[in-house]
């Protein structure tokens, strides 16, 4: 990756930050796939069953198989097919990782209302990944 001399310092670390946990979330997920592909990894619906489920309304579907929602996707991660949500958790946890290290380097300069700031936009993010903001529907 270059990036040229006008690049800020900020931009810099937050590139190399993000460039480094997409390179793990994607091999988390390839990794993932591999053991679920393989049957490495057991799968909570048999690959065999899918093509009769894929075409149900939502709620049948988590009936029939007791898929979960929400957060209970933590209790599966013994199964092929959650196992790759860690390689999307991963993804969606770059910003934050990104974030966070910025935040580090703004309180090392004692710029502290910038760093509030990042500080703020972690805490929104985390709270929107627990589902304490609402939107949309």
């Amino acid at each position: 990756m270059e990036l040229n001399s006008s690049t800020s310092d900020e931009q810099r670390i937050y590139a190399r930050w993000l460039d480094w946990t997409a390179r793990v979330g994607v091999a988390v997920l390839a990794g993932a796939f591999f053991l679920y592909a393989f049957g490495i990894v057991e799968p909570h619906i048999p690959l065999a069953r899918l093509p009769e489920l894929w075409s149900l309304p939502l709620d049948r579907y988590r009936e029939l198989t007791g898929a979960p929602s929400g957060w209970h996707w933590l209790r599966f991660l013994d199964k092929g097919e959650y196992l790759n949500l860690i390689g999307v958790a991963l993804l969606g946890l770059a910003t934050i990782v990104c974030y966070l290290r910025l935040a580090v380097l703004l309180l090392r300069r004692g710029e502290s209302l910038p760093a509030a700031i990042v500080v703020a936009q972690i805490l929104v993010l985390l709270a929107a990944a627990a589902n304490l903001i609402a939107a949309g529907h």
